[in-house]
């Protein structure tokens, strides 16, 4: 049975750790308030630049000719890219990135089809490589504030893949934002460029009017790998925002949890108390019962 010394021990221990988780907590919040505002300034500029991409693959005769956009006869080897944080403590937002990344690399295996994986994020790097998993490319240390210039960098990396005949396609495997509490898993096929048309709600072809200076085919060779550039810093600020809301409900659950632990462990220590003063209190009369 615990002496009263030692649940006093673990109370206090389990004070500090909850001063710790909640200050995680904080600062996550903190950091996840940044991350999503920078998300979701840049969702509509996404989806615009998408429309008009869309657009102008839907209509240009020559739009098939473009090596972004050109699709291979067979896909031989395709690239998956894990986008995980640098850091834990985030409950399972690492471990399903990594999961589903060897999931589909196991399952395009299985179908006879070549994989080459890449890997954003220390946490994700170092399971990958433990798993045996060979790695054509990492970057980390990109998670906490992502900038475009690490978009650009890992998207012609992608792009060189791509265009050079490496790769016939490109999956990004990331965490969606939706709320502090919810990110859903995402498996995106960035290359090659989708060219299926703009539809509404209802599946109706929404046709948008256009005017290209001096011309779609000019405008397409400088949009479509600002598209894939677009496409990767929309996922790092995904997971990014994604990684902070994890981290948040992780510590605050942790914190929730040290609390329970620490009422039980006081009322440990008050029955423990009590059951001392007791036997005192019976060695006392014991005593007295024997000189008198």
């Amino acid at each position: 049975m615990a002496t009263l010394r030692d649940i006093r021990r673990r109370i206090a221990s389990v004070h500090s750790t909850r001063k710790i988780t909640k200050a995680m907590e904080m600062v996550a919040a903190a950091k996840l308030r940044r991350n999503q505002l920078r998300i979701e300034a840049l969702r509509p500029y996404a989806g615009d630049m998408i429309e008009m991409m869309t657009d102008m693959a839907s209509y240009i005769e020559a739009a098939g000719q473009h090596p972004l956009l050109a699709r291979p006869a067979e896909v031989r080897t395709v690239a998956v890219v894990a986008m995980t944080g640098d850091r834990g403590l985030a409950g399972a937002f690492n471990a399903n990135v990594v999961r589903k990344a060897i999931a589909i690399e196991h399952e395009l295996r299985d179908s006879g089809v070549e994989t080459r994986v890449l890997a954003v994020g220390r946490r994700g790097i170092g399971s990958l490589k433990f798993r045996g998993c060979r790695l054509e490319r990492s970057w980390q240390g990109l998670s906490d504030r992502p900038q475009y210039g690490d978009a650009k960098e890992i998207a012609a990396q992608l792009i060189e893949m791509y265009v050079s005949g490496q790769v016939d396609r490109v999956r990004l495997v990331y965490n969606h934002f939706k709320s502090p509490i919810e990110q859903t898993l995402q498996d995106d096929v960035i290359l090659p460029v989708p060219r299926e048309t703009v539809e509404d709600a209802e599946g109706q072809r929404n046709l948008v009017c256009y005017i290209y200076e001096p011309d779609a085919s000019a405008i397409l060779d400088g949009l479509l790998p600002a598209y894939v550039e677009i496409a990767v810093y929309r996922a790092l600020l995904e997971s990014s925002a994604s990684e902070q809301g994890a981290r948040m409900t992780a510590m605050r659950n942790a914190s929730d949890s040290a609390e329970e632990m620490i009422d039980s462990l006081t009322l440990a220590l008050n029955r423990a108390r009590q059951a001392a003063i007791t036997q005192e209190i019976l060695e006392v009369v014991a005593g007295a019962e024997a000189l008198g």
